[in-house]
């Protein structure tokens, strides 16, 4: 090191010692700027004014539809949440639709003519290519991630984990849990044989492994399930089952467990269970871009991730916490609309941060320069202070590596 970079570095460095801080300069300053106000304020009337009929042409315009599952579980609240953020009086109005799940959502998603979008798990695809012998990823696309769906198995303690199935009788409703109970089997290699008696019952399919008539009972639902916590199972013979987070599941399914506080009934004090969650995705049909279709969708999209941070906050589904518009899903293609908006933000962001960096190096460059003047060295020129800063900068991003 050069004895003008050592000089440079000791000066600088007992700056530092008296509370300059040329790194830090820009963020002290961002701090003492009051946060802005998020979300809208109230905004109260006396409604004397008389409302009138919108332009129908409008309504159906922005009206988008959203097919979910049954009511009462999270994918029928999140859609209840998106309307109740998103809803904009003659632009935008979201329509959540009760579907049977994530596997029937898929055939109203590519044949009904009134769906726009639906919930999808990450693990559907697989399942439609062992059941159906067919890719479904070619025809939708996905927006965004949702949420997780962890894997339940209720099964008699005998049965310790996923691999004590082995020729085992389960039941797994089709719009449930079938689709995950086979793309997990059929990684795994392990050989059941399915009750197809309760593929539409979810709660009559448990009723089978309550009554001893079937093995194990398997769903994919988002934890606290209401059927498992509110089971009764007071002669503890039921458990939830471990999934171990096995190198063939890996690229389709993220590591979660329960917990003895979520399950009290199935879990021993103080206890979990490990398992596997498939992602929740909220999909739409590939349409051409430029088609009626399309742009309603887009219109959806610009609307949902401008707003996605307000369902972060109560009383949107705690769920909300797991979702995420930059997530990357194996196997899925990005619903073009929704890629373009990332592409934009990105951009931006990026910008703003070459602004705010060129802006922390003026104000720490400025501090740089009156501190060299305190020291007695104010005789240098405007290009040698700019050199030795930079000679400084160097020299600190090194010793902090």
């Amino acid at each position: 090191m050069s004895h003008s970079i050592r000089l440079v570095a000791r000066l600088a460095l007992a700056a530092l010692g008296v509370g300059l801080s040329f790194h830090d300069a820009g963020a002290q300053t961002a701090l003492a700027v009051p946060p802005q106000a998020t979300g809208q304020q109230p905004s109260f009337s006396p409604l004397t004014t008389r409302w009138t009929f919108p332009e129908p042409s409008a309504v159906n315009a922005g009206t988008v539809t959203i097919i979910t599952a049954p009511a009462g579980g999270a994918k029928s609240v999140f859609a209840a949440d998106m309307a109740r953020v998103l809803d904009e009086q003659d632009k935008l109005r979201v329509l959540p639709v009760l579907g049977k799940g994530p596997v029937q959502n898929v055939i109203d998603l590519l044949y009904l003519r009134s769906i726009d979008m639906g919930l999808v798990a990450t693990d559907v695809p697989e399942f439609y290519k062992i059941q159906y012998g067919t890719d479904i990823t070619d025809r939708l696309r996905y927006i965004m991630k949702l949420y997780n769906d962890e894997i339940h198995i209720i099964a008699p303690k005998e049965i310790k984990t996923v691999f004590d199935l082995e020729g085992k009788r389960i039941e797994a409703p089709k719009d449930v849990g079938l689709y995950s109970a086979k793309a997990i089997f059929s990684r795994l290699k392990i050989n059941v044989t399915f009750d197809t008696t309760y593929l539409n019952d979810d709660t009559g399919a448990l009723q089978q492994v309550i009554d001893g008539k079937a093995d194990a009972w398997i769903v994919g639902t988002a934890k606290v399930m209401p059927i498992a916590r509110n089971l009764k199972n007071e002669d503890r013979r039921l458990h939830l089952v471990s999934i171990p987070y096995d190198k063939r599941l890996q690229d389709l399914y993220l590591p979660s467990e329960f917990t003895s506080d979520e399950y009290p009934n199935l879990i021993p004090p103080g206890e979990k269970v490990d398992t596997v969650a498939a992602g929740i995705l909220l999909t739409s049909f590939n349409w051409p871009e430029k088609t009626d279709r399309y742009q309603k969708v887009q219109k959806f999209v610009d609307a949902l991730f401008s707003k996605i941070g307000e369902f972060s906050k109560p009383p949107r589904h705690p769920k909300w916490k797991e979702a995420s518009i930059t997530a990357v899903v194996p196997g899925w293609q990005r619903f073009k609309a929704a890629q373009d908006w990332l592409d934009h933000w990105h951009a931006e962001q990026t910008a703003l941060a070459a602004q705010q960096a060129k802006a922390d190096d003026q104000t720490s460059l400025g501090k740089f320069k009156e501190f060299m003047a305190q020291q007695g060295r104010a005789n240098l020129s405007q290009e040698e202070l700019v050199k030795l800063y930079a000679q400084f900068q160097e020299w600190n991003r090194r010793s902090k590596n």
